[in-house]
């Protein structure tokens, strides 16, 4: 679903047009969702003024990707989900687990969340964190379908639908209970859950 943006500058050239990445939508305000940028969608992306970008892929990012992140300031969260049918159920639930965390936390938004083609990996962040939202599920499963399309997959609707988001929101309790200062004398943010996988950072 490729989106062209006019840019009213008078001029014919190329640079007018700002191309977005395949499948590209706003999730919430400040919270956008994509396929793969690449190096023609990033005069789109610099209009959102991120702050940082949800990898869901275990590949490298290309240098060249990188190399924008850095000239922009963006913080860039990997997590290195398969784009396999037969991933590690434990293993997919704690990548999500730990990306909503990043995502939820608006220190870091304006914020991109892609995969490969923004279908089924970002449909699975994207379908719990609207069970986060209290969405009912059947409008969880449309939002995933639409982008999925033709490539949905019962599993992903499968492992949305028994997603226990409550241990999402028991850790943002802990936070802000931290925050607010009751469990220490310092007011900060942390995470209590040492034992779940970390969110790889990228360092420029």
């Amino acid at each position: 679903m490729g989106i062209l943006v006019e840019v009213d500058s008078g001029d014919e050239s190329d640079d007018d047009v700002l191309v977005p990445p395949t499948n590209f939508s706003m999730v919430e305000d400040c919270i956008f969702r994509s396929s793969f940028p690449n190096p023609s969608n990033f005069p789109f992306l610099r209009t959102l003024n991120l702050r940082s970008v949800i990898y869901l892929c275990p590949e490298p990012y290309p240098q060249e990707n990188l190399e924008f992140l850095r000239s922009e300031n963006i913080q860039l969260f990997q997590f290195g989900i398969e784009g396999k049918t037969d991933v590690s159920l434990p293993i997919l639930s704690d990548s999500i687990m730990e990306a909503l965390k990043v995502l939820v936390d608006v220190r870091n938004h304006p914020v991109l969340i892609h995969c490969k083609r923004g279908k089924h990996r970002t449909g699975c962040l994207v379908g719990c964190f609207r069970k986060f939202q209290n969405w009912c599920l059947s409008s969880v499963f449309e939002e995933y379908q639409r982008f999925a399309g033709v490539k949905s997959r019962i599993m992903d609707l499968s492992f949305i639908e028994k997603f226990d988001i409550k241990i999402l929101s028991q850790c943002l309790y802990s936070i802000i209970y931290q925050y607010h200062g009751y469990g220490s004398k310092k007011r900060r943010l942390s995470y209590t859950e040492d034992n779940l996988q970390k969110p790889r950072l990228t360092s420029f």
